[in-house]
């Protein structure tokens, strides 16, 4: 380190307090306020010159020796020099020149520095979900520049379904001590301060803030409900209050107090992804009717496509499976015409709900002659998707058709696609408040195109639109197929 010090320019050197010396006071303070390129480079040069020149003393060649500088190193190289560096000296290093800054905002040295230096919070990287009663969460934990930082990610304003993600920090662990790590809640309006990370096990963790105070506001839990309605909803309170009243003053309990306790955090996973899949699985923004927009996530599996709710409400708690898809049964829309009348749509939807339930009381791999089927032998995890040459199959190759809502099925959204590329038979799971009562009933679910898909709730007459979450998430991906069908049984269970 005290070689690079002195080619940087960090630590003491003669050559720097020579060059410190010649320097009148107003040259020496703006160099410090806004460092010079030219000037950084030429004292690094002048450093590497002194160095070169001190070892070309102890040789017995004539010869000058060469120019070297760190500034032309390729960043590849520079990355992993300062990867191997001890995590205290990065700071003063990044205060030499911008290059240096820029590539000390690498992921690669910082992860390392994860592994190496805060090898206790290493495993805490990647997607989370929230333990806040129903109504769940995203967390997204990052390394960002010198911090790991954990974003809550929420959905857009009802019911803009295809707006980007908003996200806000909660906390932050700085990356730069040696023995241990500053964490800081980062809730309220006060800025940064002093909280707490237990990591429980692998898969689980929990957060504590020890400043509670500053997450209050002067003007006590009217401004802080009043501020909470204008970030979280864009709107204010007496624009909605006759419509979610009783549900908001729930959900601003349950928001505010969160953060005054310990807080646990379970890992999610991204789905893998599979060639066969119809569309490429992950996360999406769908819209719940009074409860406004909540994030779920589509995946697939065998003959079936599963909708599992990452946020929630008091009806359908977060970890539910909010819709399920039979791959196996395509639906055939009407034309327009005939789509706007809701009791040809309803017809449609129950015969194929009759058909999967005799489907369902034949023996397994059997017909109704009694002859042995290929597709009931074949093992589930085989069936990704319709059969090449089958109806539903076909219908992704031909030219998109013409969509539109029956006369009667409430929409929050009145912009969903007016086209769509196949629908099949499913179940939407509905539930009375405090998940009472809980029963699938029959719908439809809409492939709209690669990024949105929907759903018709034939009980309860509404439609649902739901849009891809284009959010890059890294250290999410399930390690196996097995590990993530684990996944959705532990948050399923947290709420059953």
């Amino acid at each position: 380190m005290a070689v690079c010090a002195r080619l940087c320019g960090v630590g003491p050197s003669r050559g720097c307090r020579r060059r410190q010396q010649r320097r009148d006071p107003a040259e020496t303070a703006a160099a410090d306020s806004e460092p010079d390129t030219d000037l950084e480079e030429e004292r690094i040069e002048a450093g590497a010159a002194e160095l070169c020149g001190e070892w070309g003393g102890r040789s017995s060649s004539p010869s000058p020796p060469p120019r070297c500088s760190l500034l032309e190193l390729p960043p590849e190289l520079l990355v992993e020099i300062f990867a191997s560096l001890p995590g205290t000296d990065l700071p003063n290093l990044a205060q030499v020149c911008t290059k240096f800054c820029r590539i000390l905002h690498n992921d690669t040295i910082w992860r390392r520095r994860c592994r190496e230096v805060l090898h206790r919070y290493r495993h805490i990287l990647g997607l989370w979900q929230p333990d806040i009663g129903p109504y769940g969460g995203l967390l997204n934990v990052v390394v960002d520049g010198l911090f790991i930082i954990g974003w809550m990610y929420l959905p857009p304003h009802d019911p803009h379904v295809d707006d980007p993600m908003r996200f806000k920090p909660l906390f932050r662990i700085h990356l730069m001590e040696r023995k241990s790590a500053t964490v800081e809640c980062m809730y309220g309006h006060r800025g940064p301060h002093n909280g707490h990370i237990q990591i429980v096990k692998k898969d689980e963790f929990s957060t504590k803030c020890n400043q509670t105070e500053h997450h209050r506001m002067s003007g006590g839990r009217q401004e802080e409900f009043r501020t909470w309605l204008r970030e979280e909803w864009g709107r204010t309170l007496e624009d909605i209050f006759h419509e979610h009243m009783q549900e908001l003053i729930l959900m601003k309990f349950i928001y505010t107090s969160q953060y005054d306790n310990c807080l646990t955090y379970r890992r999610i996973y991204l789905p893998l992804s599979h060639p066969d899949d119809l569309i490429r699985p992950g996360l999406f923004k769908g819209t719940y009717g009074s409860h406004g927009l909540e994030i779920v996530m589509l995946s697939f599996h065998g003959r079936h496509a599963r909708v599992t709710k990452i946020t929630g409400d008091p009806n359908i708690p977060a970890g539910q499976q909010t819709v399920e898809v039979d791959l196996m049964h395509p639906i055939q829309l009407p034309t327009v015409d005939d789509l706007y009348n809701f009791n040809e749509l309803s017809r449609i939807i129950l015969e194929a709900q009759e058909e999967v339930h005799r489907e369902q009381r034949q023996p397994e791999g059997r017909t109704e002659d009694g002859e042995g089927s290929g597709e009931g032998s074949r093992p589930p995890t085989e069936v990704r998707e319709p059969e090449p040459g089958s109806e539903g199959a076909a219908a992704l190759k031909e030219e998109p058709l013409q969509f539109v809502l029956p006369v009667g099925v409430s929409s929050r959204n009145e912009n969903y696609p007016r086209t769509c590329r196949i629908c099949f038979f499913g179940t939407g799971l509905i539930a009375g408040h405090g998940f009472t009562s809980p029963e699938r009933t029959p719908g439809v679910f809409i492939l709209f195109d690669d990024d949105r898909f929907g759903f018709i709730w034939l009980e309860l007459k509404s439609f649902s639109l739901y849009s891809r979450v284009q959010a890059t998430f890294r250290n999410a991906d399930a390690p196996s197929p097995q590990a993530f069908e684990e996944m959705l049984k532990n948050i399923q269970s947290l709420t059953s």
